[in-house]
Protein backbone atom coordinates (compact mmCIF):
# COMPACT_ATOMS: atom_id res chain seq x y z
CA UNK A 1 0.00 0.00 0.00
CA UNK A 2 3.02 2.41 0.32
CA UNK A 3 3.64 2.45 -3.28
CA UNK A 4 0.38 3.57 -4.51
CA UNK A 5 1.18 7.51 -4.09
CA UNK A 6 4.41 6.53 -6.32
CA UNK A 7 2.55 4.83 -8.45
CA UNK A 8 -0.23 7.70 -9.01
CA UNK A 9 1.17 8.82 -12.16
CA UNK A 10 0.95 5.82 -13.39
CA UNK A 11 -2.93 5.27 -12.41
CA UNK A 12 -3.76 8.56 -13.30
CA UNK A 13 -2.30 7.61 -16.98
CA UNK A 14 -4.22 4.56 -16.96
CA UNK A 15 -7.57 6.17 -16.40
CA UNK A 16 -6.96 8.63 -19.44
CA UNK A 17 -5.70 5.74 -21.49
CA UNK A 18 -9.06 3.92 -20.71
CA UNK A 19 -11.25 6.96 -20.78
CA UNK A 20 -9.95 8.29 -23.75
CA UNK A 21 -9.97 4.35 -25.50
CA UNK A 22 -13.84 4.33 -23.99
CA UNK A 23 -14.48 7.37 -25.76
CA UNK A 24 -13.25 6.70 -29.22
CA UNK A 25 -15.43 3.36 -29.71
CA UNK A 26 -18.48 4.48 -27.79
CA UNK A 27 -19.02 7.47 -29.77
CA UNK A 28 -20.11 7.93 -33.12
CA UNK A 29 -20.08 11.40 -33.26
CA UNK A 30 -16.40 12.04 -35.55
CA UNK A 31 -15.19 15.29 -33.54
CA UNK A 32 -15.66 13.21 -30.17
CA UNK A 33 -13.32 10.18 -31.20
CA UNK A 34 -11.01 12.96 -32.53
CA UNK A 35 -11.67 14.31 -28.53
CA UNK A 36 -10.85 10.62 -27.25
CA UNK A 37 -7.96 9.93 -29.45
CA UNK A 38 -6.63 13.45 -27.69
CA UNK A 39 -7.34 12.18 -24.42
CA UNK A 40 -5.64 8.56 -25.49
CA UNK A 41 -2.50 10.28 -26.74
CA UNK A 42 -2.17 12.72 -23.69
CA UNK A 43 -2.17 9.75 -21.21
CA UNK A 44 0.76 8.14 -23.15
CA UNK A 45 2.62 11.48 -22.63
CA UNK A 46 1.89 11.51 -19.15
CA UNK A 47 3.08 8.00 -18.81
CA UNK A 48 6.57 8.52 -20.52
CA UNK A 49 7.43 11.70 -18.83
CA UNK A 50 6.44 9.99 -15.45
CA UNK A 51 8.95 6.95 -16.38
CA UNK A 52 12.03 9.74 -17.30
CA UNK A 53 12.37 10.83 -14.34
CA UNK A 54 14.11 8.91 -11.40
CA UNK A 55 13.27 9.46 -7.32
CA UNK A 56 16.12 12.00 -6.79
CA UNK A 57 17.76 12.52 -9.93
CA UNK A 58 19.05 15.87 -11.54
CA UNK A 59 19.29 17.40 -14.23
CA UNK A 60 22.08 16.47 -16.46
CA UNK A 61 24.69 18.62 -15.87
CA UNK A 62 28.03 17.44 -14.82
CA UNK A 63 28.73 17.95 -11.15
CA UNK A 64 30.63 16.32 -9.44
CA UNK A 65 28.38 16.15 -6.23
CA UNK A 66 25.85 14.67 -8.02
CA UNK A 67 25.25 11.23 -8.57
CA UNK A 68 22.22 10.31 -10.12
CA UNK A 69 20.91 12.02 -13.08
CA UNK A 70 17.55 11.98 -14.81
CA UNK A 71 17.35 11.16 -18.60
CA UNK A 72 16.33 14.09 -20.84
CA UNK A 73 15.54 11.77 -23.49
CA UNK A 74 11.74 11.26 -22.67
CA UNK A 75 11.13 14.61 -22.05
CA UNK A 76 12.41 15.54 -25.38
CA UNK A 77 10.43 12.92 -27.21
CA UNK A 78 7.30 13.92 -26.03
CA UNK A 79 7.67 17.33 -27.13
CA UNK A 80 7.93 16.41 -30.65
CA UNK A 81 4.90 14.22 -30.37
CA UNK A 82 2.79 17.02 -29.00
CA UNK A 83 3.68 18.98 -32.21
CA UNK A 84 3.00 15.58 -34.04
CA UNK A 85 0.09 15.02 -32.54
CA UNK A 86 -1.18 18.62 -32.61
CA UNK A 87 -0.78 18.81 -36.53
CA UNK A 88 -2.30 14.96 -36.95
CA UNK A 89 -5.78 16.49 -34.66
CA UNK A 90 -5.62 19.75 -37.31
CA UNK A 91 -5.31 16.90 -40.15
CA UNK A 92 -8.10 15.14 -38.37
CA UNK A 93 -10.53 18.18 -37.63
CA UNK A 94 -10.21 19.37 -41.45
CA UNK A 95 -11.86 16.04 -42.32
CA UNK A 96 -14.24 16.16 -40.54
CA UNK A 97 -15.24 19.86 -41.48
CA UNK A 98 -15.32 18.25 -45.35
CA UNK A 99 -16.96 15.10 -44.08
CA UNK A 100 -19.96 17.43 -42.52
CA UNK A 101 -19.91 19.64 -46.04
CA UNK A 102 -20.13 16.47 -47.93
CA UNK A 103 -22.91 14.46 -46.16
CA UNK A 104 -23.97 17.34 -43.86
CA UNK A 105 -23.47 15.40 -40.78
CA UNK A 106 -20.49 13.97 -38.32
CA UNK A 107 -22.31 11.28 -37.03
CA UNK A 108 -20.99 7.45 -38.04
CA UNK A 109 -24.28 6.33 -38.82
CA UNK A 110 -25.71 9.34 -40.88
CA UNK A 111 -22.52 8.60 -43.20
CA UNK A 112 -23.10 4.98 -43.61
CA UNK A 113 -26.53 5.19 -44.26
CA UNK A 114 -25.76 8.15 -47.08
CA UNK A 115 -22.75 5.78 -48.59
CA UNK A 116 -24.91 2.79 -48.45
CA UNK A 117 -27.60 5.21 -50.44
CA UNK A 118 -25.32 6.52 -52.54
CA UNK A 119 -24.07 2.85 -53.50
CA UNK A 120 -27.32 1.59 -54.17
CA UNK A 121 -28.78 4.53 -56.35
CA UNK A 122 -25.36 3.87 -58.37
CA UNK A 123 -25.81 0.08 -58.54
CA UNK A 124 -29.67 0.75 -59.86
CA UNK A 125 -28.53 3.25 -62.55
CA UNK A 126 -25.39 0.66 -63.56
CA UNK A 127 -28.54 -2.33 -63.73
CA UNK A 128 -30.60 -0.26 -65.73
CA UNK A 129 -27.96 0.70 -68.28
CA UNK A 130 -27.45 -2.48 -68.88
CA UNK A 131 -31.15 -3.35 -69.49
CA UNK A 132 -31.10 -0.35 -72.03
CA UNK A 133 -28.08 -2.01 -74.00
CA UNK A 134 -29.37 -5.47 -73.95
Amino acid sequence: MNELPGLYNDWVAIFLMMAGFYVVISQGNLVKKLVGLALFQTSVFILYISLGKVAGGHAPIYDPAIAIYSNPLPHVLILTAIVVGVATTAVGLALVVRIHEAYGSVEEDDIQAADEAESTASSSEASAEEDAKQ
